[in-house]
């Protein structure tokens, strides 16, 4: 009881010193975008969804074993009937039949009922069935189309994992440029405002100045849920809890000094999803080679072992071994059919292939062209920047003097704005398009 009664202390005193409302604060996770990469391949859902159907595959090939392993059979069977065959020939399979009583004609058409217990054991052991050998060479082709197509799963992933990191980054960059002009123009509201008392500024000229300040609150509002749109994307790719905020740790939105190659990214059907393309169209292909099989016999051998009685008293035992051939010499044109349908998705696996290769040169040439436009970009708007910077600096100046009107400070303010945010837009469209080259120019 004394123990009782200090735990109830402990935690009445827990339950005071803790805060009403209170709540655990969220876990902020800082992610370069390597790592970021690393994560997903780890954790997304869609990538674990890909390797299952790998393992599925996988059982396809286990299940296309029994084209040359035997198998073995095992049943138990009971029955109890009066019809003459059945028990003439359950009676000598239990080894029972009384020749002078049993044939009797009034005993064969009327005969007692008759119970029997079988249990039987059967081996049926392919000795050659094409088609099947086909088909598993088929299974063995279908996984490897499956780890193909996984991969670029994987790179698909890569792709969007990377879209969200930049568009992340774009979000808290150009938050950070709104945070400056905010600053910028609260000094000036407040210098507007003191022109104003001392009557030296009209009204509208101070309320213009709280129009810009309302205006940049609320893009900063819009970018704030952009980065929390980014976030989310982020954590449903990467697998995370709700309640986990994630930070960009890596470079911010660089770009590189020298262009790539467009001779590194020439796509020569060496890219993931190509392959397993390939693969579909050869799987395909044999499709046909396993329709034409049919036509082929199939010999299989089988030993069976039975065991009969009805009273466990008195029993028979009863072996047969043989082989059997199976052959369909004519099905009513359906395996002419099947090859027909095989060679036609033969033929359209193989024209998807070279349309997704056309595809995949120009999604190279267009990643290509916005890099190059991007960086471009990136040099032009870094110098409008700057000139827009010398220039609000200026008219800043001349604004706290008395010497620039309140449109002229806006304006500047305005272009500055707007140039921070080109450069950032510049960045990030720059980042992208690599990626997408490196998706489109995988090897």
């Amino acid at each position: 009881m004394k123990v009782f009664k200090a735990m109830t202390a402990v935690l009445v005193a827990a339950s005071l010193s803790t805060p009403l409302g209170a709540e655990a604060a969220p876990k902020t996770l800082k992610l370069s975008l390597p790592d970021a990469i690393s994560m997903a391949r780890e954790n997304n859902n869609t990538i674990k969804a890909a390797k299952s159907r790998v393992e599925q595959a996988e059982g396809r090939i286990v299940q296309s074993r029994k084209s040359y392993l035997p198998s073995l059979t095992f049943s138990e069977t009971y029955f109890r009937t009066n019809d003459a065959g059945a028990v003439l020939v359950g009676k000598l399979q239990q080894n029972i039949a009384n020749p002078p009583v049993d044939f009797v004609v009034e005993a064969l058409n009327n005969p007692d009922p008759i119970s029997d217990f079988n249990t039987s054991l059967q081996l049926m052991q392919p000795i050659f069935n094409r088609d099947a050998t086909i088909g598993r060479g088929m299974a063995k082709k279908a996984k490897v189309a499956e780890q193909y197509m996984t991969a670029r799963t994987e790179e698909t992933i890569d792709l969007y994992v990377s879209q969200a990191y930049y568009g992340l980054m774009l979000a808290r960059r150009n938050i950070t440029a709104v945070n400056e002009s905010i600053s910028t123009m609260q000094r000036h509201s407040t210098e507007a405002d003191k022109a104003y008392r001392a009557g030296m500024l009209p009204k509208s000229d101070k309320l213009s100045t709280d129009v810009r300040l309302a205006e940049l609150r609320e893009q900063k509002m819009m970018l704030e849920d952009g980065v929390k749109n980014a976030v989310d994307g982020l954590r449903v790719l990467l697998n995370l809890e709700p309640d986990v905020l994630i930070e960009p740790a890596g470079t911010p939105l660089a770009v590189d000094a020298v262009m790539p190659s467009a001779d590194a990214y020439a796509v020569n059907g060496s890219r993931s999803d190509l392959k397993a393309m390939d693969a579909y169209r050869q799987l395909a292909e044999k499709q046909g080679d396993m329709a034409r099989a049919g036509r082929i016999p199939r010999l299989n051998a089988f030993a069976r072992a039975d065991h009969h009685t009805a009273d466990f008293d008195k029993d028979g035992s009863s072996w047969t071994v043989g082989m059997s051939m199976q052959w369909d010499i004519f099905d009513g044109m359906a395996i002419s059919g099947k090859v027909q349908e095989a060679k036609a998705r033969e033929r359209e696996a193989r024209y998807s292939y070279e349309a997704a290769k056309s595809n995949s040169a120009a999604e190279v040439a267009k990643a290509l062209r916005s890099m190059k436009t991007a960086k471009a970009r990136v040099a032009v708007a870094g110098q409008s920047l700057e000139e827009a910077k010398v220039s609000l600096d200026y008219i800043g100046e001349q604004y706290r003097t008395g010497k620039a009107m309140t449109f002229e400070i806006l304006m500047r303010e305005g272009a500055y704005t707007y140039a921070k945010m080109r450069l950032n837009q510049a960045k990030y469209d720059y980042c992208v398009a690599k990626s997408e080259l490196t998706y489109y120019g995988a090897k």
